[in-house]
């Protein structure tokens, strides 16, 4: 079987009022019924919003208020046309494929009607080997409207399609319904017989001896086989039918390429064929922080006894064992919440991933290896790709598996806020079934999958998450353990016994919640006693940058404003207004970059304090999964690490440190601390591994650089826990700045840390951050190397080495680089950092061209693409721009 791609091909989209398409010419009048636009050009995958703006028909739908002129699209329907050039070698059956039709739709070839298909996650194939000839054919696609669907607030009893519901409106999100072809459309070409129902299942045998590598990888394939039904009259007597004798070929290579196991099975076209393969001391695939991601090739071939190949299909996974366990002190009563591979624990360090935009037919490959890249770098090793989004396409998947990010997959069904009940419509839970089945086989060979679950927030009455005893649910519990039996189905997430983290002692196993900043101290009082087993969902907001608001935001809008006051901020947000939350920390903010780096910082304080908080009762909480990596449209303020633009925001730097292998927190309970007054904080070691020494230093200095205390510790790290290894006591000062600044750092074989600082404050009142606003800092910035890019990296990285100088007399809080052609994303090992007086810092830094589809889809440069040129700020203002500076030997 091959795949030839028509998405190459010239598209063309043209729109109409309903059913004027089918009706075509008025009953009154007897004359054509016009569309509402002449046929223009259009991308596929894609949608039609983009088409329209490239076309000049509706404005930039991202911009200020503009979505809320967008709004008709959704409401007429959608013609593509484009042309299917003659197949030079057709086979014994081809097939036309719709990978992703959005979402109800009608095609025709050469005005013959094919067919009708409603549903976004499975495929619409039609049979083109009756209708084939040497001519072109014209293909027509018939997009109607889209359905009426329910945004977040609703009711999830009545939802009855399996359409994506974010873009309906959402908290992170405005309505803006896309429609259109969103993912590939193709030619499948088959011969008389094809593999079908593959399954590729990894294990280990004598787990218990991996550490001495004595164990054995296990790899079982499963492919059913069966005869295409193409042209009868083409085929050999018998050939196709069950009594044709075939053979299937089997190859299985070692990530290095080579050929392990080459195994030939003889079977008939309706069997179900198995092979099993040993590999003693295989190389295992481990999450991200926790070993390599190797990767075996598995190809299969379906071999006719005249040796004409019939079908190949290839398959790249990892080898592991899975396994779920309950956690430490876990109530009886508890779902088993802790993964386990290869017969270690696994820490979840998650993040939750909505759609990457509004409008996802537009997403390009380059999109998803980014995002998974940033997982990555931020020592993340989950990902819940979240219900009220999409099952995405398989690229995310694939990137996954090669960077070691777990996935937790939600089938598609959200909470509604008006009520949560999983539906029981017939019309959804056949459509659901159809999905859910699609999505079970088309990802349950990629390694990186380890949860299913029924859906988000789906609760039987308020505050308590529905059950396998609903049927909704047991039907996608038995669908999991028919088609994919080797992972754990979750009801559906939270998953009780209550829906959001509560106070009350024993209650919190999975829970979601919250996503503010509690204010201080209640933020610290309440996270530093919680007793949750799993935090699935949690988040704090914060604004995004300067450098994004400007993309969408006009001139007047660029300024600090409630939600309540400006419709236009309320539009892109309205759920995560900070202002006045940052104005009782640091008085009045009327500067836009001010108040960004205040939310920000808010934010990142907010965020970091939760993980650690988990990761201190690391196995009696199994993990963190925070809301949200990235957001779909831009939203002035949002509870993500990274915006729409991809610029990251100061909470995913403070998040990467507080993720890392190794790491040394500071337990508290106040921001607050009185002149004159003794505190103690305890210090703890988190670690993967056991046995790790660790220098530890911490110091508390004020913001001229004063030291007012410093401990040192040599610490070990410990095996599944973590360890409190002291603590240091300070007083606040009588005179002097009223910040004081702890700072942890700490060095072991192979890396060092200088932690970001936990910044305490001696302020009478709320305002705990105002002085902040006057810090007198320089600073100097340049480059130790000229930019090079990084051998072996399909993005094109570029990096350099970044000196940054503190010549001022007070500390430079939160000092950030920002790249300024805006032709390049960026991240670095560290931003956000603080110096002291008179201290530097060699930050490495990255860029990579920015490659993204639809309303990201960078302007043609004219010429060479510049070098990136970076800005280096701190918290209290003023920026210098990085300079050439003295070489690197």
């Amino acid at each position: 079987m091959r795949e030839i791609t028509l998405c190459d091909g010239a598209w063309q989209v043209k729109g109409f009022w309903p059913w004027v398409p089918i009706k075509s010419v008025s009953m009154e009048l007897g004359q054509e019924l016009l569309g509402i636009c002449e046929w223009l050009p259009a991308t596929v995958p894609g949608g039609v919003h983009d088409d329209l703006y490239r076309a000049g028909l509706i404005p930039h739908p991202y911009q200020d208020l503009n979505s809320l002129q967008c709004e008709w699209v959704e409401n007429r329907w959608w013609m593509y046309r484009t042309t299917i050039e003659p197949i030079a070698d057709p086979g014994h059956k081809i097939e036309l494929v719709f990978k992703g039709l959005d979402y109800e739709a009608i095609v025709y070839v050469d005005g013959v009607r094919l067919g009708e298909h409603k549903g976004m996650f499975t495929e619409a194939v039609f049979d083109l080997t009756p209708r084939l000839r040497p001519e072109p054919m014209e293909l027509t696609v018939l997009l109607l409207h889209a359905p009426d669907e329910m945004g977040q607030i609703g009711k999830t009893s009545e939802t009855f399609t399996q359409k994506s519901r974010f873009n309906y409106k959402w908290d992170f999100s405005t309505r803006l319904v896309n429609i259109g072809i969103w993912d590939e459309v193709v030619l499948r070409v088959q011969q008389r017989c094809k593999l079908g129902d593959v399954r590729l299942v990894t294990d280990v045998e004598d787990a218990d001896r991996i550490a001495e590598g004595s164990h054995v990888g296990l790899i079982c394939v499963e492919a059913s086989i069966a005869a295409t039904g193409g042209r009868g009259d083409s085929r050999p007597a018998g050939a196709g039918g069950a009594e044709e004798s075939l053979v299937l070929r089997a190859l299985c290579s070692s990530p290095d390429g080579q050929l392990l196991h080459e195994e030939t099975v003889r079977a008939r076209c309706g069997e179900r064929v198995r092979i099993d393969w040993r590999l003693p001391e295989a190389r295992l695939w481990y999450p991200n922080g926790y070993g390599e991601q190797p990767l075996y090739t598995v190809r299969l071939e379906l071999i006719a006894e005249d040796g004409e190949l019939l079908d190949e299909q290839t398959y790249r996974s990892g080898i592991r064992k899975l396994a779920y366990l309950a956690n430490d002190d876990s109530p009886a009563d508890a779902l088993p919440y802790t993964v386990q591979i290869n017969n270690r624990r696994i820490y979840i360090r998650g993040v939750n991933l909505g759609p990457l935009d509004h409008l996802y037919g537009n997403v390009i490959d380059s999109q998803y290896d980014r995002i998974v890249y940033m997982m990555k770098q931020a020592n993340m090793n989950l990902v819940r790709v979240w219900g009220g989004g999409l099952i995405e396409r398989t690229r995310l998947y694939e990137q996954c598996d090669r960077h070691g990010i777990l996935i937790w997959q939600e089938f598609i069904q959200s909470s509604s806020g008006v009520d949560n009940l999983p539906s029981q419509q017939p019309e959804f839970l056949a459509l659901l079934r159809e999905a859910a089945v699609a999505a079970l086989k088309g990802r349950r060979n990629y390694v990186s999958l380890t949860v299913w679950s029924g859906g988000n927030e789906l609760m039987s009455a308020p505050n308590k998450p529905s059950t396998f005893d609903d049927p909704n649910l047991a039907m996608l519990r038995e669908l999991v353990q028919r088609h994919d039996p080797q992972r754990l189905c979750l009801p559906t997430s939270a998953s009780g016994p209550v829906q959001y983290i509560t106070e009350e002692k024993g209650m919190g196993h999975d829970v979601h919640g919250h996503w503010k900043y509690l204010d201080n101290p209640k933020h610290y009082t309440f996270y530093g006693d919680n007793d949750n087993l799993f935090h699935s969902e949690f988040g704090v907001d914060g604004v995004s940058s300067v450098k994004s608001l400007r993309k969408f935001l006009s001139a007047p809008h660029l300024k600090p404003v409630s939600m309540q006051e400006s419709i236009v901020w309320r539009h892109h947000g309205e759920w995560w207004d900070t202002l006045a939350r940052d104005e009782r920390l640091f008085g009045e903010l009327s500067e836009l970059g001010t108040f960004v780096a205040a939310s920000q910082w808010v934010q990142a304080e907010g965020l970091r304090y939760i993980l650690e908080s988990n990761r201190r009762r690391q196995f009696r909480n199994s993990g963190s999964i925070i809301w949200q990596m990235s957001e779909p449209w831009p939203n002035v303020s949002c509870t993500n690490l990274m915006d729409y633009y991809g610029e990251t925001k100061m909470s995913y730097y403070w998040t990467k440190q507080a993720f890392a292998p190794i790491h040394v927190s500071l337990d508290y309970r106040t921001l607050q601390v009185e002149r004159g007054q003794s505190v103690s904080h305890a210090i703890y070691l988190h670690s993967h591994d056991p046995d790790i020494p660790v220098e530890i230093r911490v110091e508390a200095v004020d913001a001229s650089g004063r030291i007012c205390a410093m401990a040192r510790y040599d610490a070990c790290s410990a095996r599944d826990r973590s360890v409190r290894i002291g603590a240091i006591t300070w007083t606040m000062p009588a005179d002097g700045h009223e910040l004081m600044l702890v700072r942890i750092a700490y060095r072991w074989e192979g890396g060092s840390v200088e932690g970001y600082p936990y910044i305490f404050s001696a302020a009478p009142d709320m305002l705990l951050y105002r002085s902040a606003l006057a810090l007198e800092t320089s600073l100097t910035a340049s480059y130790l190397d000229d930019w090079q890019a990084i051998p072996g990296t399909a993005s094109e990285l570029l990096e350099s080495r970044l000196l940054v100088r503190n010549l001022g007399p007070e500390a430079a809080l939160h000092v950030y680089a920002e790249e300024i052609t805006d032709q390049y994303l960026m991240e670095a090992d560290e931003l956000y950092v603080t110096l002291l007086p008179g201290e530097s810092r060699t930050i490495v830094v990255r860029c990579a061209p920015k490659r993204a589809g639809g309303f990201l889809r960078p302007e043609p440069a004219g010429g060479e693409l510049p070098m990136p040129q970076l800005v280096v700020r701190s918290f209290s203002g003023g920026e210098v721009q990085a300079s050439p500076g003295e070489q690197a030997d």
